[in-house]
């Protein structure tokens, strides 16, 4: 969150003074589900939107402008199922628990295939998606803050507004579903006077790894304090706690593999969010660079596609965040004589994008940008002698803009694999295969 200067002017709300919309119940029919989830019915004064109904279904629904709230479920579909979790109409993480498995994933398929054809690729070569859910997410950020006097930790409603606590969470692996339910005493511990704390979780080799963000409590790197939180972490038997940004105990080093080598991950690391969905990105990655001997690896991370990677070929790996890299470089010195040359380049690459000089002596290069994409890198990769391209993305719309470029400048889009790794969301990976 970007803080304000306090003697900054507020930015006028362009909603205020505007009359509220008005309040009516109607029988809505539903025809789809829109790309952020919610169910979408046709009213007099265009769509509207109507959260946890399916294509097909009458309701009675509560209407303000182009908002719904569903009342009365009047005609159900035959995709419908009983939701997983109890939490489920409250919690924001998950939107279509109540959709059956084949609908849901043929829609989420079909986001990227509407995505493609809105920028003129009516014809992409969408391959059917991958279900890359495995054990469930190994990696989680919890929300924690005092509610009626007592420490709950969750997940922020829909709306973003409220905390919803929880007390399952079927989309985590067990592990993590089992340390969220035990939180409580650590996060009373850490909680400021006032506001909430995030608690990142992540299931790795050797333990989880917990890192806390926004304590801000100078005292908490006290001695009677941190015996505490020591013995806290022992009780949840923790492989690290960290509290914003410093590690406070490390009972075992928090190891992660990637092909043949063990990364330990700085705290909060990014992190793809299931096992079973970095090997099968890694794999479709590594299918569209073959053959290529010099690979750039832009946006790496940890070394999510590097390390792998330079099993084959050597490896430039750029990222803005040292740790990472560091992380990365140290995984990569540690592997023996298992992988070729593995070399690092520090860079803020949405600012200053590799050009297209620098990566002159690459044949093939892969691309993991933020939600966002990366439209000035893909300008300067179409103006490489670049062969090969893997650019993973997790919008289907940024990627879109951004392959204009590339097929301009001669590359063919082979392979398009859309990749579930967030269940019952609206949020979808993909992996475009490119050469020329």
């Amino acid at each position: 969150m970007k803080r304000m200067n306090r003697h900054s002017r507020a930015r006028p709300n362009p909603a205020a003074g505007r009359p509220l919309p008005s309040v009516e119940e109607k029988i809505l029919t539903i025809s789809t589900i829109g790309a952020r989830g919610d169910a979408i019915a046709e009213g007099g004064a265009g769509a509207v939107y109507a959260p946890f109904a399916l294509p097909g279904e009458r309701v009675r629904a509560r209407v303000a402008g182009e908002r719904a709230e569903v009342l009365e479920l009047l005609e159900a579909s035959a995709e419908r199922q009983a939701p997983a979790c109890r939490h489920f109409g409250r919690c924001g993480g998950c939107q279509l628990q109540h959709w059956r498995e084949e609908a849901y994933l043929d829609w989420k398929r079909g986001l990227v295939v509407d995505a493609m054809a809105k920028r003129g690729f009516a014809n992409a070569p969408v391959e059917p998606i991958i279900a890359a859910w495995g054990a469930g997410r190994r990696r989680a950020a919890f929300h924690a803050a005092r509610l009626g006097g007592q420490v709950r930790v969750g997940f922020i409603e829909r709306g973003g507004a409220k905390l919803t606590p929880i007390s399952q969470c079927p989309v985590l692996t067990p592990a993590l579903e089992a340390l969220a339910l035990k939180l409580g005493p650590l996060a009373e511990m850490a909680l400021p006077a006032r506001g909430e704390i995030t608690i990142h979780c992540l299931e790795t080799s050797t333990g989880i790894d917990v890192a806390i963000k926004g304590a801000g409590r100078a005292e908490l790197l006290h001695r009677a304090a941190l015996e505490a939180l020591s013995a806290e972490a022992a009780r949840l038997d923790l492989a690290r706690l960290s509290i914003d940004g410093e590690p406070i105990v490390e009972r075992a080093k928090p190891l992660l593999r990637m092909g043949r080598t063990m990364v330990a991950p700085p705290p909060a690391a990014f992190l793809q969010p299931t096992a079973l969905g970095e090997e099968t990105l890694a794999r479709l990655t590594l299918e569209a660079l073959g053959g290529a001997q010099r690979v750039i690896d832009l946006f790496s991370g940890i070394g999510t596609f590097a390390l792998r990677i330079a099993e084959h070929a050597e490896v430039t790996a750029s990222e803005a965040d040292a740790e990472m890299l560091a992380a990365l470089k140290k995984a990569s010195d540690g592997a023996g004589g298992a992988l070729k040359e593995v070399s690092t380049l520090r860079r803020d690459l949405l600012r200053t994008p590799i050009s297209s000089l620098e990566m002159k002596k690459f044949d093939g290069a892969v691309m993991d940008p933020p939600r966002s994409g990366a439209r000035l890198q893909a300008e300067q990769i179409a103006r490489a002698p670049i062969r090969k391209l893997a650019y993973v993305s997790c919008d289907a719309s940024s990627f879109a803009r951004d392959i204009k470029v590339l097929v301009e400048h001669g590359f063919t889009l082979t392979k398009l694999t859309p990749v579930d790794q967030f269940r019952w969301s609206p949020h979808v990976e993909i992996v475009g295969a490119f050469e020329r």
